[in-house]
């Protein structure tokens, strides 16, 4: 039998659930850290969108703070920070300040996409050149801002020096997988959203990677998503309201988080249900045992070291619920 004893951790993009507000989605970010905390999660990570009336997560930073401030011992940590977006040493003097108020619980992952439109990307956009193609300088930079005194240079972060912030590269396409190889860095893959290059870039990964002072053997992470449920039929149910939610994706679409529904049949056409499916085709469904089985198929494959679990699930319990199951999985239970 495969060993399924892995750390699991949480992603969340702080979605707005219909019949809610900013406030609301706030609040639930911060029930589901503190639920998952006592679950015994690993990691909660909170994304970086922008422009995005449905979801909470444009000022991450403040987001982690605040779930920091509100949580015990679980690493709260960004999944990740859009660095074209930012100013390295601005994420330094922000996530060094989070690091001196909370030692030992931090984590920074790092993504090279604006994580929005071209157009508010260009709002946010912190220089007038292209900042995606200086994203291996700017990770640079941090691991600098970050490191020892005496490896600085004139410009500091402070509070950031010597707080050793652990670094993640996020990505959802190879270029990042040797980027993170090359650095010697954790490697988190987004096959949540884009599996299409998922079992390429771990290989890269694995095969490119060089032993740093961070780390001396390959770390790799997936992000997928997750709906278990008490039966195969309720996470079939549940898991309308993730189609939904990729349908939203596909068609451009503002809803906000949807109930579930007994069909998708009425909702969209045959192209849009092969995207969106296309989209969410690396998700753990079913029941405890149906989902037991498909992660046992998934890590006899890839032999990941931890699963990042997304649940777009409607009822904030039936979403607690599931990942109680997840953690009841890679427990043993």
């Amino acid at each position: 039998m495969t060993h399924l004893n892995i750390p699991v951790s949480v992603l969340n993009l702080a979605p707005i659930r219909e019949g809610q507000g900013p406030k609301d989605a706030i609040d639930a970010m911060v029930d589901l850290a503190q639920a998952t905390e006592e679950m015994g999660y690993n990691r909660y990570w909170i994304a970086e969108h922008h422009n995005t009336p449905t979801l909470v997560s444009s000022a991450t930073s403040i987001l982690i703070k605040h779930t920091l401030e509100h949580t015990k011992k679980i690493r709260v940590g960004s999944g990740g920070v859009m660095l074209p977006n930012h100013a390295p040493l601005v994420v330094a003097e922000q996530f060094g300040t989070m690091a001196t108020i909370y030692p030992g619980r931090l984590d920074l992952g790092l993504g090279r996409a604006p994580g929005t439109d071209m157009m508010t990307a260009s709002a946010l956009r912190r220089s007038k050149n292209d900042s995606v193609y200086t994203f291996p300088e700017d990770v640079d930079s941090l691991l600098t801002y970050f490191g020892p005194e005496e490896k600085q240079d004139y410009v500091k972060a402070y509070p950031g020096v010597g707080t050793n912030v652990p670094l993640y590269i996020l990505g959802s396409s190879t270029d990042s997988a040797y980027l993170a190889a090359s650095l010697g860095l954790p490697y988190v893959f987004a096959s949540h959203f884009a599996p299409r290059y998922m079992e390429e870039a771990i290989s890269i990964y694995r095969k490119r990677f060089k032993p740093s002072e961070y780390l001396d053997k390959p770390y790799m992470m997936v992000c997928l998503n997750v709906i278990a449920a008490e039966s195969d039929e309720e996470a079939k149910f549940l898991s309308t309201t993730m189609q939904q939610f990729f349908l939203n994706v596909v068609r451009g679409s503002q809803m906000f988080l949807q109930p579930p529904v007994e069909s998708m049949d009425t909702i969209w056409n045959p192209m849009e249900k092969e995207m969106a499916a296309g989209m969410s085709s690396v998700t753990l469904s079913g029941s405890k045992e149906s989902v037991r089985d498909q992660m046992t198929a998934f890590q006899e494959k890839y032999k990941v070291d931890e699963i990042m679990a997304v649940s777009y699930i409607y009822d904030p319990e039936k979403q607690k619920r599931s990942y109680q199951i997840l953690k009841d999985i890679v427990d043993g239970k």
